[in-house]
């Protein structure tokens, strides 16, 4: 009789503890949904990376006020061409959703699911889904 009650104590503790420790993680919960969506990038970087290079590669012609006009032509060129080029670039995202423990759900942004899919188990840290 001892025997029985010392597995069922067991048994118990052993069905509880996932429990007791879900229920003190206030950023703690399962992966609902994944939704992957593609967005553009900003061209500011793009504009001002293409700038720079315009302007050392415009700087390079010519001498005097033709050099000077070379350049800000460069920088002016390689601006648009940079913003261009980095707003046609498309960033793969994902959306997930999370059913906290306490029943409310998050919804995160990030640029990985490594290791996540629906039904996984994950804590929120600073703003993105982390697996437990």
């Amino acid at each position: 009789m001892k025997k029985l009650i010392a597995v069922l104590l067991l048994a118990l503790i052993t069905l509880a503890t996932p429990m007791l420790a879900s229920a003190d993680c206030f950023d703690c919960g399962r992966i609902k949904s994944i939704e992957a969506y593609t967005g553009h990038r900003s061209g500011t970087g793009g504009a001002i990376a293409g700038a720079v290079v315009g302007g050392v590669i415009g700087n390079q012609v010519g001498g005097g006020d033709g050099k000077k006009l070379a350049t800000v032509a460069g920088v002016v060129g390689g601006a648009y061409a940079g913003k261009k080029i980095a707003e046609n670039s498309e960033k793969t995202k994902y959306r997930i959703v999370v059913r906290m423990d306490d029943g409310r759900l998050e919804t995160v942004t990030q640029s990985s699911v490594k290791n996540l899919k629906v039904g996984s188990s994950v804590r929120i840290r600073d703003g993105k889904a982390v697996r437990l």
